[in-house]
């Protein structure tokens, strides 16, 4: 993986600016983030990431179409702007899809180890991330029955 181009530092930085989890960061702090990252360039068809193996950071799609698979069945299609494995910025549990891409695509990679560099000494970025995560578990939790 490549550093990201100083051309491509823009484009990472909108598109991390879109996702929700970075959303409510400070524009200093996004461009940081994008300095950190690495672009890939992927070819359609093989995958990304896969299924039971354990994640390296989270992936934001600059470019191209990704489809999100479990137990081979597609499940979701991500394309730019759009982003995935977030969770493995936070645990290094096993993925619980694959990812293949759908076309040439590419995508700025933020590693587990570049974001907890840069986000351990700023506990402003943990607790903005920490609550747009909480929010987003909230929505996706079942509603109670009554």
């Amino acid at each position: 993986m490549a550093p990201a181009a100083r051309n491509e530092l823009a484009e990472i930085v909108d598109a991390f600016s879109q996702a929700p989890l970075f959303a409510e960061l400070a524009p200093r702090h996004l461009k940081r983030l994008a300095r950190f990252s690495k672009v890939l360039d992927l070819a359609p068809g093989a995958p990304v990431v896969k299924r039971g193996e354990k994640g390296i950071g989270f992936y934001v799609i600059l470019k191209g179409r990704v489809d999100i698979r479990k137990a081979g069945r597609s499940v979701a299609r991500l394309g730019r702007g759009d982003f995935f494995g977030e969770l493995a910025l936070f645990d290094d549990r096993v993925r619980s899809a694959d990812v293949v891409p759908l076309e040439p695509t590419r995508v700025a990679v933020l590693s587990r180890w570049e974001f907890w560099g840069f986000a351990s000494n700023r506990p402003t970025v943990i607790r903005t991330i920490l609550a747009e995560m909480a929010r987003r578990l909230q929505e996706s939790a079942p509603s109670p029955s009554h």
